[in-house]
């Protein structure tokens, strides 16, 4: 009986999908103790970035640049990702 052999291609392809999960193998993955429970800082991260969007959106509001800065769902969405990238850097001890 013949033994079957992989194609290199696949081979190749198995070890890249894995290859992110690499990542949390030394220090475990970054979370953040709430209330007891344990929670993933990209997600503690994802919803400082969302008031943080909300935030600046109430600025331009109050402040009356609404008139002014012309589309505000891109700046308020890119405001809200600048602040959680700075949360996550924060968070993590990267920044």
């Amino acid at each position: 009986m013949k033994q079957r052999t992989w194609p290199r291609s696949a081979v190749v392809c198995s070890f890249l999908a894995f290859m992110p999960l690499a990542g949390c193998v030394a220090r475990g993955a970054p979370s953040w103790s709430l209330f007891g429970a344990y929670f993933p800082y990209w997600l503690v991260s994802a919803v400082i970035g969302i008031v943080g969007a909300i935030v600046a959106h109430r600025v331009f509001v109050g402040t009356g640049w609404v008139r002014q800065v012309p589309y505000q769902l891109s700046v308020c969405t890119a405001i809200g990702i600048v602040v959680g990238v700075l949360a996550w850097l924060w968070g993590t001890g990267q920044l």
